[in-house]
């Protein structure tokens, strides 16, 4: 613009009218855009993929397909997306050849040349995934004298660690118990619920920190712990019932007051740990006693809607957020259940991820973090015939890595959304088309579009009055990077 026609132009408008031409000028500066697709009827899998230009747009067509970016507008911080090193991964790591093990350290941990995974979870005592049942105590020693983590150092503990190698020594790791030790319960059974008895309250919670301390010595830093994997389900596994008022009493009486008194207050407490379908009923037991919620950092959950009939239950994480948002939603475990080494190439198990994540993503979570990282070509180990899937399972008898759809649907989101990234508004205006989007620490945005239909769709990506002509094919998901 001419200068003596911008003074002209101040003088008649004033600042607001400086501010107007500024905006004006930013708004239309040019974007630069690259894609990466996954896609079921092609060969792409988190492939570079050409897309056209930005183009400003002055006028919206209402017959046009559009996702909409707002990034003037951010909402919560993200952590990171990661996985389970549980028992069974851990064993099956450790029957792969030292090649197709750094594969796999490679694939998960490399942000480069893997997906970038910065969360890790693991179990305190043994769960479904594990060999067989174990503890790290003698039958009735509440004074915890004989604690001992050797179940964990043949197989666990070396495969935890070089997760954390691999991914640059930047992995929040947070531990769990499926059970206390049978003892400890009235049902004198780790497996089929029981509950916690009042006698051994404390010594549970000193539990807690005999395992965070023995893992820290080993060079394993813990940066938080859920109180109990899956409170209110009764299982034929590890389990045990915790009540809303159980777990609040328990935190604020015993494992919160616990941490502090052993230097350990900067372990990130999350409660409930089990499905949306009941966390805002768990959330306001927990978040409305002040005593109890000075603990707490999260309220962590699962996706397992098919136990309840209950559906997927996202409003749940919304209604948990404007009731309580200083708190923070993580998503601690899921997958699909069932193993069949038929759907291993389904499609399907991919896009419950996509689906499962956007719409988490989209009313708060803060971290996503999957269940067994790695299982075998049956679904295991499991001691108890719950085989699962996985996002990356081994063929042990070859030594091969099988890659489902799965592990390309997280890196579409773990790959390019990094730690500290804001999100920001994004909405698309056809319910074919799902959407979140992400402003990193370096400015750069990151839009996830996926598309689930049997239908190739054209639509334009919208930014500041700019957009860019798309084509999301069928059964796809897309990461755009823009700045």
């Amino acid at each position: 613009m001419n200068r003596n026609l911008l003074i002209c132009v101040l003088l008649v408008l004033g600042t607001n009218g400086y501010s107007a031409v500024r905006a004006s000028s930013q708004a239309t500066k040019k974007l630069k855009i690259t894609a990466y697709t996954t896609s079921r009827d092609t060969n792409r899998r988190l492939t570079p993929t050409p897309v056209g230009n930005f183009k400003e747009v002055k006028q919206l067509v209402e017959r046009d397909t559009f996702v909409f970016v707002n990034s003037q507008n951010e909402f919560q911080t993200f952590m990171g997306f990661g996985g389970a090193l549980t028992d069974a991964a851990a064993e099956t790591f450790a029957k792969l050849p030292a090649t197709k093990q750094a594969e796999f350290l490679t694939a998960y941990y490399s942000r480069d040349k893997g997906i970038g995974y910065t969360m890790a979870r693991t179990n305190i005592n043994s769960c479904d995934f594990s060999s067989s049942t174990y503890t790290y105590v003698a039958d009735g020693d509440s004074m915890l004298r004989s604690f001992n983590i050797a179940p964990d150092k043949r197989f666990k503990i070396p495969f935890i660690r070089k997760a954390i190698e691999a991914a640059g020594g930047n992995l929040n790791l947070f531990v769990s118990p499926w059970s206390p030790p049978a003892w400890m319960k009235d049902n004198n059974n780790m497996l089929q619920g029981g509950m916690l008895l009042e006698k051994y309250k404390q010594t549970w919670a000193n539990y807690f920190v005999k395992f965070i301390k023995s893992y820290q010595a080993l060079g394993i830093p813990v940066w938080g712990l859920t109180v109990q994997n899956e409170p209110m389900a009764r299982q034929r596994w590890e389990s045990c019932i915790f009540t809303a008022t159980d777990e609040r009493d328990f935190i604020k009486n015993h494992l919160g007051p616990t941490l502090h008194a052993n230097g350990l207050a900067d372990k990130k407490i999350i409660g409930w740990d089990h499905n949306r379908d009941l966390m805002f009923q768990r959330a306001a037991t927990l978040l409305n006693d002040p005593e109890a919620a000075k603990y707490i950092w999260g309220i962590g959950f699962h996706w397992y809607e098919t136990w309840t009939g209950g559906g997927m239950q996202f409003e749940n994480l919304k209604k948990v957020t404007e009731a309580f948002p200083a708190t923070n939603l993580i998503f601690t475990e899921g997958c699909i259940e069932k193993f069949n080494p038929d759907r291993l190439t389904d499609w399907a198990l991919g896009e419950k991820y996509g689906m499962s994540i956007i719409n988490d993503l989209n009313n708060g979570t803060v971290a996503w973090t999957d269940w067994n990282v790695l299982l075998d070509e049956t679904g295991g180990p499991n001691h108890v015939g719950n085989f699962c899937f996985a996002p990356i399972h081994a063929d042990t008898k070859t030594g091969e890595l099988i890659y489902t759809n799965i592990y390309y649907y997280l890196g579409q989101f773990s790959k390019f959304i990094q730690p500290g990234a804001k999100r920001i508004g994004c909405t698309a205006n056809r319910d074919k088309l799902l959407t979140t989007a992400f402003k990193n620490p370096n400015g750069e945005l990151v839009v996830v579009v996926m598309n689930s239909s049997d239908s190739t769709m054209n639509y334009h990506l919208w930014v500041n009055n700019s957009a860019s002509l798309i084509q999301s094919e069928a059964h796809s998901i897309a990461t755009f990077i823009i700045n």
